[in-house]
């Protein structure tokens, strides 16, 4: 089923036209016409089964035939901040993080970042994230949208205030501590990862003093662009799902002999 942002006010029952992009998708690229089915998300939460129903000189009508509430969150709520990779390293890192549940997404500028953002480059650069989100939503099923937020200077983001029961979780190789030595977390997780040159030494430790815990992932040094989506599925793989199912998932392990690789 294809799925379509929507973020605009979606009738129950009724027609609505979509945004020329989206038309142009759906028409030169998908190659849909009338009469094929669509959902809509309006990106807090709620689907809507809709059908195409005319598609005239580059736009296109859909007519809406009910809404339903769908709930595909993960229940650990987690925050990436992400130190700005160049290339497509970012869009990777981004697409990942949103399909393994990420809440909101925090670009950050470090001193060894290869690409250097400001002005209206970085405001135009945070809009391409934000669509990058949104197509990875349409792709993997969720219907909240995660939100971009505007780019921040590392040392800036670190003097912000934390959350309250804000576990903060630093990506370091020489870390002595793992994820499983950590206990379930009860409110935000903000994991914090590196350029591809890593954190220097005066970010670690501003990092430390914010109350960030070094964190490592195994005996190898992973790419920036890897760490943080590996760290986001051991998480989920740890801590994302009901308390029945880990349960059941433990059982499972242990029938089958196999464990979780040591993180």
């Amino acid at each position: 089923m294809t799925r379509i942002y929507f973020p605009e006010p979606i009738p129950d029952h009724g027609e609505c036209r979509l945004p020329v992009a989206k038309a142009h998708h759906v028409i030169h690229v998908l190659r849909l016409g009338p009469g094929d089915a669509v959902t809509l998300f309006d990106g807090r939460g709620t689907a809507y089964e809709a059908v195409i129903a005319a598609c005239d000189r580059g736009t296109v009508t859909v007519r809406v035939s009910g809404s339903r509430a769908e709930d595909r969150e993960s229940p650990l709520r987690v925050m990436l901040a992400q130190a700005v990779s160049s290339g497509e390293r970012m869009d990777y890192t981004i697409q990942k993080a949103v399909e393994l549940g990420v809440s909101a997404v925090q670009p950050l500028m470090a001193e060894r970042c290869v690409v250097r953002l400001s002005g209206e480059r970085a405001i135009k650069r945070v809009q391409h994230w934000q669509g990058v989100v949104i197509a990875s939503c349409e792709q993997c099923g969720r219907n909240h949208v995660p939100v971009v937020r505007p780019l921040l200077a590392l040392r800036d983001w670190l003097q912000q205030p934390a959350e309250d029961n804000n576990l903060r979780l630093l990506l370091a190789p020489n870390a002595s501590e793992g994820l499983r030595d950590l206990a379930r977390p009860t409110g935000l997780v903000t994991v914090l990862a590196g350029p591809e040159g890593g954190l220097t030494a005066a970010e670690t430790e501003d990092a430390v003093r914010a109350g960030f815990r070094p964190l490592r992932l195994g005996p190898r040094v992973l790419r920036t662009e890897t760490a943080a989506v590996a760290l986001l599925a051991a998480m989920q793989a740890l801590w994302g799902i009901s308390s029945s199912r880990r349960c059941a998932g433990e059982a499972a392990f242990a029938v089958t002999g196999s464990r979780l690789p040591s993180i």
